[in-house]
Order: structure tokens, then sequence, then C-alpha cells
């Protein structure tokens, strides 16, 4: 199944959390990655049928999804925040979940899908004696109890020990595998590049970029970088800096240098043998704009 987004934006007042986003999110595993607050959990919860969007059109397989119950058998969605009740037990909670479905054995189901996110052992414990992984994976499976053909995920790996994020990271792998439309977001790249096959990147409410993780990543590395370089000649390694391309200009502060480089690989292949062969001694290099918001905010630059 295809959810389609077309010039959907949505704003809360004066504020737009999402503006003129339009992508496909087929079957397979998509990630959508950005920063916090660039309003990742508005797009899914507008693709889940809970949020109405103020302009544009979300539609599951050509059908609208807004005010559209019956897509609620196609979907299943994990939400970011807290969707639990701590007095009941995970089995509980689940079952519920087969309950609202109206499904035909919302007991064997309940059981199929704290198998599928290995909570068996603690399907009998209230909730409020989960730890935050146990609670995102019970979630997990009220999301999955009515085997949706499209899955949406808000930041699920969350709280996670290093076990329970890799079986998480491979269901939604063999989820994808089976024909699913399975879109998860997070903002971490090296996440999403460990189970998606396909990236959509979102800054600031904006769609800033789409493709598979190797050629998003390639865009990050090669966007200019900004560095601070400290060294025993901070001068005479500026001299030898300015005369090559890579570094489109290069400062002189009291911390050291800062030195912007436009060919990020020709600038640390060339940085070394700059300073070998003019007797300079390297005490430090560190990046300056190594955070999401820059990285990310370069992305959605390149695209205006």
């Amino acid at each position: 199944m295809n959810i389609e987004l077309a010039q959907v934006s949505r704003w809360y007042g004066n504020v737009v959390a999402v503006n003129d986003v339009t992508m496909t999110i087929g079957p397979g595993v998509t990630g959508l990655l950005g920063p916090n607050g660039a309003g990742k959990s508005t797009l899914l919860h507008m693709m889940a049928g809970f949020l109405a969007p103020s302009g544009g059109t979300v539609t599951l397989d050509g059908t609208a999804i807004w005010r559209n119950h019956d897509v609620y058998r196609s979907i299943g969605l994990v939400p970011e925040r807290e969707a639990v009740y701590g007095f009941l037990t995970g089995r509980q909670f689940v079952l519920s979940s087969a309950r609202l479905h109206r499904l035909p054995d919302p007991e064997g189901a309940a059981g199929k899908a704290l198998a599928l996110v290995e909570m068996e052992a603690a399907a009998d414990r209230r909730i409020e004696t989960y730890s935050k992984g146990m609670r995102q994976r019970v979630k997990v499976a009220a999301a999955l109890v009515h085997d949706p053909a499209v899955l949406l995920l808000d930041e699920p790996f969350n709280g996670m020990d290093p076990r329970q994020r890799m079986h998480l990271m491979d269901l939604v792998r063999s989820m994808g595998a089976e024909g699913r439309t399975v879109l998860f977001s997070s903002h971490i790249l090296e996440e999403v590049e460990r189970v998606a096959q396909h990236i959509e990147v979102l800054v600031a409410g904006r769609h800033a970029a789409s493709g598979d993780f190797r050629e998003i990543r390639r865009r990050m590395t090669d966007r200019p970088h900004l560095f601070r370089v400290r060294s025993s000649d901070d001068r005479r390694l500026a001299s030898a800096l300015i005369a090559d391309a890579s570094a489109g200009s290069v400062s002189l502060t009291e911390a050291g240098l800062e030195v912007h480089a436009v060919d990020f690989r020709r600038f640390t292949r060339l940085l070394p043998r700059l300073a070998r062969d003019a007797d300079v001694r390297i005490w430090q290099v560190s990046p300056a704009d190594e955070d999401l918001e820059s990285v990310f905010s370069y992305l959605i630059n390149r695209s205006s």
C-alpha cells in the first residue's frame, strides 16, 4: 500500500509544523530522518489519520485518510509519547487493542503480537513496572495486533537496550521484506542506515531530501565544513591552506584557525601533508558545525 502526501501543511495558529510536504511512502522500510522539532511526529499523525492537514491531501492508495475509519484496519501507529496505561498488564493492553479492532480471536492475536516483540515472559506484569524499552515493545505489539499492512513508528528505538534494539530492527526489516509499508522516524542517521531502504529528510517542517541512505550520507559528507585547528604556527599553516582550493576561507582567531573547507575529502587528506611540509605541528582539529541542526539545515538550504 502507498501513502501519498501532496503539498501537505499543518499549522497551529502562527506556528507552521509541516510546510508544503510532498512525498510517497511505498512498500518496504522508509526512514523519516530529521532533528528534534522537525515536524516528524506531526507528519506521522496525519498519515495515521489522527490529525487533519491544514492544507494538501494525505491518502492511502488514493483514499483520503482523515475521517476515514476504514483505514484503521490497515494502519498501525506506535507514537513516541507514552500511550500506555500503567495499571494494565502488557497482555491486557494488547488485548484491548485487539478487541477494539473486533478481531475474531482477540486472545490469540494478542498472544501472537506479544511473541513477535518477545514480551511473553513479562506479559502478565503491570505496565507500570516495565522499563522504557519494555513499554516501547508493548506499544509495538498493540500496533501489530491486527496485522496491519502499514506500520508507522515514531522514534521506536528510544530507551531500548542494545539487544532490544537489534531485535526490533530485525522485526522492522522482516516486515518490510514481507511487502508491508513501514515508516519510522529517527533523528539518528546511523539508526536509519541500519534499517531503512529509503530515507526522507525533514527539517523545520520542510522536505529537505529523499533517496537511499548512501546518497543522503554522501550529500551530508560532501557539504562545506567548518573546522577549528590549533597548531604550533597558525600563521604559517594558514598561508599554506589559503593556497589550496579545498579551503574556501581561513581565519586567524585567539583560539586558533577557523577553516571553511569546501572540499571535505581533499581537506582531510591535505591538512597533514601541508603541516608536514611547512614544518608545523598540529595539536587539535575539531569540527565546529557537526550538530544535527547544522547538517540538516545545509540539506534544506541546498534544496530551496
